[in-house]
């Protein structure tokens, strides 16, 4: 009789819905914020010449010449708010998905604990790990026992049967530490392409200053470098800040993927190595 396929657990799917609200509030929430701080801190009256937003910043005043930078700054200040927002959360959800202590001392651990045959204690050390790395292992290490316990069954088959339980744990474990990475990878772009719009616009408002008959306002034309440069100063900050972390966090993910690579074969190389 054919097995019954695995699906995903209701705690994996809740999971994951809950992982989809908490990126689309926290988009929401960044760009009101951004706004905010726009409308109500750099374009705070007191910035301004005669308390008046239309006039020059007062002398020395960069809230003021942020303000006057344009629409794309709370746009900017919201990505930069994003990328902040999102490495942390993934910082947080790998460090518990890494449990309770060292990764790699816990994985040599369990493998000396396979080497002397000893696999209720590999089982508890998994249980003190906790995270998904111990989940994963010790999955295959239940496996290792339910397979042991029939000696009936083809070494081979066996073999195959831990293979295929431990890469069916990773397969529920590890798409929840990479979620959210895309949009850390999209901000990388995103920030420098609306910075490269401000920077555009800014330009625009420039030489229109330029253009416009009799002596160039002078003013106009100052607001519209400004509005170039400060946009694509914070575009390319938020872009360097996004890679940053993107880099860091993958590398995390990679050690955590080793790690399971690691266990799992030996694991199945014990039970081979047991069972000719």
């Amino acid at each position: 009789m054919a097995n019954a396929p695995k699906t995903t657990s209701p705690a994996k799917q809740e999971g994951g819905n809950s992982g989809n609200l908490f990126a689309s509030l926290a988009i929401i929430i960044c760009l009101v914020i951004g706004y905010l701080v726009y409308e109500f801190v750099m374009g705070s009256p007191s910035n301004f010449i005669d308390g008046n937003r239309e006039n020059q910043p007062l002398p020395g005043n960069y809230y003021g010449m942020v303000y006057h930078a344009g629409v794309i700054v709370p746009v900017l200040l919201g990505l930069f708010l994003m990328v902040w927002v999102f490495s942390i959360e993934r910082f947080i959800v790998i460090g518990k998905a890494s449990g309770t202590g060292n990764v790699g001392n816990f994985v040599r651990k369990v493998q000396g604990l396979l080497r002397a045959q000893n696999i209720d204690a590999a089982i508890s050390e998994c249980d003190k790990q906790k995270g998904s790395v111990a989940n994963v292992i010790k999955a295959g290490l239940l496996k290792y026992k339910d397979v042991q316990a029939n000696p009936g069954l083809d070494a081979e088959k066996s073999v195959l049967a831990i293979q295929k339980e431990i890469e069916e744990a990773t397969t529920l474990e590890m798409p929840m530490l990479e979620k959210n990475l895309t949009v850390i990878a999209t901000l990388v772009s995103i920030g420098t392409l609306s910075g490269l719009l401000g920077t555009v616009t800014g330009m625009i408002k420039a030489f229109s200053a330029l253009a416009t008959g009799g002596t160039p306002d002078s003013a106009k034309l100052a607001n519209g470098i400004s509005e170039a440069l400060i946009n694509t100063a914070t575009g390319i900050g938020t872009s360097t800040i996004a890679i940053i972390f993107y880099n860091i966090l993958t590398s995390k993910i990679d050690t955590l993927t080793y790690s399971i690579d690691e266990a799992g074969f030996s694991i199945v190389q014990t039970y081979a190595a047991n069972h000719k």
